[in-house]
């Protein structure tokens, strides 16, 4: 008995549909886990923001306020991923001891310098105005501040996802991103003087900033 011939599109056609229907939701996924991503960053700078400004709203003592903004920033900014930004080809020129000491006084340095931002801008709320992924999957977070009796400033946030959490890698301000900013200056010094003498000028930077505030 001669079996009827099945035309070549009707065998294509469920082929078809299967692969359609495959790519469709493997979009639809990728799109709802970067809206998740998106969400989860930028609760995470909503607390930071909140949370600092909160402590600069307080009745503390300066020296209290400085070390209660250092404990925020270091537990949402991941210094090693930051530090390594910074220092870019040089990172591997440091020995272990100086990398420990880079980043402890950069630590210092960028939770002063973010501190410092936000100072004036505390009786304002922050508003987010964006959210975008961008490359690695990271996330960036937009936000306007306006503050009393000052000019509004655009910061944006870098976030990058490590195990479970997300942290921040770079701070955008005036579309002036302090890694890059950063990474100049310490790249200049490097050449001249070397490791040790950055860290020491890292070091002297902080103690002077800390002397100003107090």
């Amino acid at each position: 008995m001669n079996r009827p011939t099945i035309p070549n599109s009707a065998r294509r056609t469920p082929i078809c549909a299967v692969v359609v229907a495959t790519l469709v939701w493997g979009i639809a996924g990728s799109a709802s886990a970067a809206v998740e991503d998106e969400s989860a960053a930028k609760e995470v700078i909503s607390d930071t923001v909140g949370a600092v400004i909160d402590v600069l709203r307080s009745e503390d003592a300066t020296s209290a306020k400085q070390y209660q903004i250092e404990q925020i920033v270091y537990a949402r900014f991941d210094f090693d991923t930051i530090s390594k930004l910074v220092l870019a080809r040089n990172w591997k020129k440091l020995s272990a001891s100086q990398r420990d000491d880079f980043v402890i006084e950069f630590k210092h340095h960028l939770s002063l310098t973010y501190g410092r931002t936000l100072k004036d801008y505390k009786d304002q709320k922050v508003n987010f105005t964006s959210t975008r992924s961008e490359k690695n999957k990271d996330v960036t977070v937009r936000t306007q501040i306006k503050g009393s009796g000052a000019e509004p400033i655009l910061v944006d946030y870098r976030l990058r996802k490590a195990s479970d959490d997300w942290r921040v890698i770079d701070v955008i301000i005036e579309g002036v991103s302090l890694i890059q900013n950063f990474r100049a200056q310490t790249q200049d010094i490097l050449s001249d003087v070397g490791p040790e003498k950055l860290i020491e000028k890292l070091r002297q930077k902080n103690a002077e900033r800390e002397a100003k505030s107090s």
